[in-house]
């Protein structure tokens, strides 16, 4: 697992440092965003909507798996708009390396 996304789970999530592997990252949060389904779902809602994962997408993904684990289903979105975020910082991290300094002002 990325150590980005992984300190971003251990800081948003409190995902326990022992975990390193994505699957046991994502089973982890997967029970925590069941827990949040039942107990503070406005709590959920803030939390995607910080993460911008996308509504649509998502009503979509619960509409069309409606036997599939509602935690599991957003935890994998989580998980993949996480790692976008990760792919695009590293890609514009990339671009101003061509720049230089005169350039980059």
């Amino acid at each position: 697992m990325h150590k980005e996304l992984q300190y971003y789970l251990q800081q948003t999530f409190h995902l326990p440092g022992t975990v390193n592997k994505i699957q046991d990252a994502e089973n982890y949060l997967s029970n925590k965003m069941n827990e949040l389904i039942k107990t503070d779902f406005n709590h959920l809602v803030q939390i995607l909507y910080r993460i911008d994962v996308n509504e649509a997408k998502l009503r979509q993904v619960l509409k069309d798996n409606p036997n599939e684990d509602a935690g599991k289903i957003i935890a994998a979105l989580i998980m993949e708009r996480q790692q976008q975020k990760i792919k695009s910082r590293q890609q514009f991290s990339q671009q101003d390396d061509n720049f230089s300094e005169e350039e980059k002002w």
